[in-house]
């Protein structure tokens, strides 16, 4: 498994941080009939029992939410990806649908809360570290273009920054030519829920996309 470590400086910032990553070689597909009918029924469930305003009352959000403020992010302005799912189940929006691999993430980002970074393991330079972003750092985001890392939670590896809670990065993002994938499980209220999610992630990386090879770590 790639090295992963936590920063110094955001651990002083947050001390209770706690990362859940999973490696594993995977067979990438467009398209998966079951993986989406077991989407469909968790924003099912969501889409009958939540209300906008509680979105952010959620445990694991609410920790990251504090997390940003904290770090000197404003989370409403740049907001959580785990976050922005919900809402935009809440909403009766549909879910993009990428891959198998980014779209079980999904699942489980939904199922937990946790803001979840997904990568081709194999585009990481060298050790990924868990950092705080810098002004002016270039990081073109997922979906998003051009986003301001300046005091966001990051990954960072030898190359640049590569990953948030916000938004991954498309020079690590997972295609159909990916291979061996990254998963890290962003916990910023320590172990809380995280072998239960690392357990989850496993069992649907098995499922739905032939998983093998697979290593887990949690990283404090």
């Amino acid at each position: 498994m790639k090295e992963i470590i936590i920063s110094q400086a955001i651990k002083g910032i947050l001390p209770d941080l706690t990362l859940g990553c999973i490696e594993c070689d995977v067979v990438i597909s467009e398209e998966n009939g079951e993986l989406w009918r077991e989407i469909e029924a968790t924003c099912g469930t969501i889409g009958h029992s939540g209300e906008l305003a509680e979105v952010g009352s959620q445990p694991a959000i609410r920790a990251s939410r504090t997390a940003y403020r904290l770090c000197g992010k404003d989370p409403a302005r740049y907001r959580l990806s785990s976050e922005a799912l919900m809402r935009r189940v809440v909403k009766g929006h549909q879910l993009y649908r990428i891959n198998n691999v980014v779209d079980l993430l999904n699942l489980v980002s939904l199922k937990s809360g946790f803001s979840i970074g997904g990568y081709d393991a194999e585009t990481i330079s060298g050790s990924a570290i868990f950092d705080i972003g810098t002004k002016n750092e270039p990081y073109e985001a997922i979906g998003r273009g051009e986003l301001n890392i300046e005091f966001l939670p990051v990954f960072r590896d030898a190359i640049s920054p590569f990953g948030s809670p916000t938004s991954d990065s498309v020079r690590t993002s997972v295609t159909r030519d990916t291979k061996r994938f990254l998963m890290i499980i962003i916990g910023f209220s320590g172990e809380i829920c995280m072998v239960e999610t690392l357990e989850l992630s496993v069992s649907l990386l098995k499922k739905y996309a032939n998983a093998v090879n697979i290593e887990t770590v949690i990283v404090r």
